[in-house]
């Protein structure tokens, strides 16, 4: 796949540049020309901004994705409050100016959005398109007839409104903050989202494809076509190639087509080996191609069993998910892919095979990493129905859009294998007025169904025994039952009615949690709240964030991690972790992290504040039959693995020196963990994540800034300001650290370090050539690394 990705491309530059000069290109079937590049923005509601001939000059220029707000500055007085993490809200506008070729005349253009936020208006050539307020979805407008061809140009506005706030329990971001792209056609093509493949049979030697697909005709003559659909495997290479019987589309109307595909020894999607297939669809009429698409699938049988639980290709197993929100902290809601896929892999490491995208559905590239990666995915539509938890949330389009909204979610999203469930809400607070529920659930599930009913639906149910959602009907509307949260309480409703398929949406941390998925056939999984710290949801100034993440911010997993890694990894591991006591330590102070069982506090050092003699409480986090502590070579005793999956606890007197946990299955060493006191900051070593980076938007590298002492030990005290200086043709995107209280603007080439760490993410938008970045603070050696600026995409795309 990446050594497709360096030609396509190259081909996708090379029509967009023939299209944005107005140069005749040769005839296609179908054009899709990113347009990402080369807006112009402002901050404001200037008026007559829709209109031609206004005057932008003055106007900032950038690309989209672009999120305005994650620019700050963090104030307590601005109106999105805690739930906004603190950052600015109002009204952005957008403007690009563009030429079309004359021989783009007679075809039809189309202008894609994956997602503006929010409460978007555009225009084209100062003729109003239509307005979309829910941020999340996609949305699709025609510019035919309405365009300019050949020399004179054309200009396409958006203004995008989040000022009326709290609009939202967490950070959402604002304006244009996914991927814009334009697509040209005939008249006679594909419907938009219409192709879809499924695989209704699925065996180990034998599986059967179903390609259905709709045919619109905006010409004014009816027209005959068949569909000619390729089956390309995970190699690239054709394997079948079968047509349609041919169909009379009228003019102005509509065709539906509908073709079975056979295929010997299929390769399964599946967790472990995420392997995708594809279909090529084209609209032929005669030996003329009118249109075409690719669309990527998988091939896969799952259902969820209420006596079993979980099942995919035969295999029952437990899924062990958690809820990610859409924003990527230093970049806001308008994030790199780059950046998903580094967070992915640390959590896969942690055992984790499964995402919750809460509460919304998410950017369409996320979902094509997950079918990369091998993650199972619920795929959620609102955090609110008619009930408002905030005062400008959705609840205000309730009505008029939610129908449009799930519809439009479910169609583009339908044909990723990585979706197993859908939810049609997170606790939702309609469900106290049960009728009320009902009804709109089941509007819900008649719009899923019907746009995709391979999958089933769930819903996040909130208190359910309070609105009585077990004994009134709502609970069983739903193909599986979801609830947040009080896992004796859906335990007991499987009970009741043994037939209920039931899943975990919103989990804590809890080790009783755990054991009540471990230890329970019918519960099919859970989704941890949460799997990464977001922006938003704050309790109080000066803190931004949600703190209860197994990773913070920057993807460095917390101690908690480890525990759950003991319990979700399949890979020998031992992680050893100081517990501490309630004291005087508030969130801001360095090393705070709140535990959800107890009021204590979790550290992986072995460097206390207090370094005379004391006894320190040391828990080791290991999925090994045995584990022995070592105190500077001194054995502390050995420990087995519980069956309660409870940490394995000693209570040792502190000596500066080295902690080192040595696990074992059946008498033989197979992973160490070993924690060494530091002694006073020294230098800065500096690292990166990959070698290269690719001079496209949606790669970045992540360089470590680590201050330690002499002996090379992180400094977990350390928070000097570390200034970062790039040679070569990268940039210092933003930078980052898991304090979730430092009021430090992201974009900046300079930060302080938290618990010894600081994190530079660079670009870059040439190729070819070495970058290197300098790490320097005040008092410590500097640090440095050299990557390359590569000309293939890294990313899983």
């Amino acid at each position: 796949m990446k050594q497709m990705m360096a030609p396509l491309k190259a081909f996708i530059l090379v029509a967009s540049l023939l299209l944005f000069l107005g140069i005749t290109s040769p005839a296609q079937s179908r054009r899709e020309v990113p347009m990402d590049a080369d807006w112009r923005f402002t901050l404001g509601d200037p008026v007559d901004a829709e209109k031609i001939k206004f005057d932008d000059d003055e106007w900032r220029l950038l690309d989209v994705p672009h999120d305005w707000s994650i620019e700050g500055p963090f104030s307590e007085k601005n109106p999105a409050g805690g739930a906004g993490a603190f950052l600015p809200a109002g009204v952005g506008w957008y403007r690009k100016h563009f030429n079309l070729s004359a021989a783009d005349a007679r075809r039809r253009v189309f202008i894609e959005f994956d997602g503006v936020m929010a409460n978007s208006d555009v225009w084209i050539n100062g003729f109003h398109l239509g307005a979309r307020p829910y941020g999340y979805v996609g949305f699709r407008y025609e510019l035919t007839g309405h365009l300019n061809f050949g020399k004179v140009p054309n200009m396409i506005a958006v203004r995008a409104d989040n000022s009326r706030q709290p609009a939202s329990r967490w950070y959402s971001g604002a304006g244009i903050y996914r991927h814009v792209r334009m697509v040209i056609t005939d008249p006679v093509h594909i419907d938009h989202w219409a192709t879809f493949v499924t695989t209704p049979r699925v065996d180990a030697d034998r599986a059967t494809v179903l390609v259905q697909s709709t045919v619109v005709n905006q010409s004014d003559s009816d027209r005959e076509v068949v569909l000619e659909i390729t089956l390309v495997g995970p190699d690239g290479r054709a394997r079948r190639t079968v047509t349609t019987k041919p169909q009379a589309v009228a003019e102005k109307g509509s065709s539906d087509f509908s073709q079975d595909i056979e295929i010997k020894n299929p390769q399964r999607w599946d967790i472990d080996q995420p392997v995708t297939y594809k279909v090529l669809v084209k609209v032929l009429a005669g030996t003329m191609t009118l249109d075409q698409e690719t669309v990527s699938f998988g091939i896969r049988e799952f259902h969820f069993a209420a006596a079993t639980g979980f099942w995919l290709n035969g295999r029952n197993f437990k899924i062990k998910g958690v809820c990610l929100h859409h924003d990527g902290s230093a970049f806001g809601a308008a994030v790199p892919l780059r950046v998903w896929e580094r967070r992915l892999e640390i959590l896969r490491a942690l055992g984790v095979n499964a995402i919750r995208t809460a509460h919304n559905p998410p950017a369409p590239e996320f979902l094509t990493l997950c079918d990369r990666m091998g993650f199972l995915v619920m795929d959620e539509a609102f955090d609110s129905w008619t009930v408002a938890k905030n005062p400008y949330d959705y609840h205000l389009y309730f009505n008029e859009w939610s129908k449009i909204d799930t519809r439009d979610m479910v169609r583009r999203d339908r044909n990723h294998p990585s979706i197993v469930v859908y939810s049609a809400g997170n606790e939702i607070r309609d469900t106290p007025n049960a009728e009320l529920a009902k009804r709109i659930l089941s509007g819900f599930l008649e719009v899923f169904h019907q746009s995709d009913p391979t999958r089933p639906v769930s819903q996040g149910l909130f208190r359910p025994n309070v609105s009585h959602d077990y004994d009134n009907g709502l609970a069983d509307l739903l193909d599986v039952v979801g609830q947040n949260y009080r896992e004796n309480e859906i335990l007991a409703a499987h009970r009741q009615k043994p037939t209920r398929k039931i899943l975990g949406t919103e989990n804590t941390h809890d080790r009783n949690a755990w054991l009540a998925l471990r230890d329970n056939a019918p519960y099919a999984g859970q989704f941890l709240w949460s799997g990464i710290d977001y922006l938003g949801e704050s309790r109080s100034w000066p803190g931004f964030a949600f703190p209860f993440g197994l990773l913070d911010r920057t993807g460095t997993p917390r101690p908690r991690a480890y525990e759950r890694q003991s319990w979700w990894s399949d890979q020998p591991m031992v992680h050893i972790t100081r517990r501490v006591a309630p004291r005087p330590l508030a969130p801001t102070d360095p090393g705070y992290e709140p535990d959800q069982r107890r009021v204590q506090v979790l550290f992986s050092d072995w460097t206390p504040q207090n370094l005379t003699p004391h006894d320190e409480t040391v828990e080791v986090y290991s999925n090994c039959d045995e584990v022995e502590l070592f105190l500077n070579g001194k054995s502390m005793g050995s420990k087995r693995l519980p069956l309660d999956a409870s940490p394995r606890a000693w209570i040792i007197p502190f000596e500066t020196g080295s902690l080192k946990a040595v696990a074992k299955n059946r008498g033989q060493a197979v992973a160490t963990h070993e924690l060494r006191t530091a002694g006073r900051p020294a230098k800065i070593i500096l690292t990166s994540d990959r070698r290269t980076v690719a001079p496209v938007w949606d790669d970045v590298a992540y360089i470590t800034a680590k201050i330690v002492d002499r002996n090379g030990v992180l400094v977990p005290t350390a928070n000097h300001l570390v200034v970062f200086k790039v040679t070569g043709p990268g940039v210092v995107a933003a930078v980052d650290s898991g304090d979730n209280s430092s009021h430090e603007p992201f974009r900046s080439s300079q930060r302080r370090a938290y618990l010894g760490l600081c994190f530079a993410m660079v670009k870059t938008k040439v190729q070819g050539a070495r970058i290197t970045i300098n790490a320097s603070a005040a008092g410590l050696a500097s640090g440095s690394v050299t990557i390359t600026a590569t000309s293939s995409l890294n990313v899983r795309h």
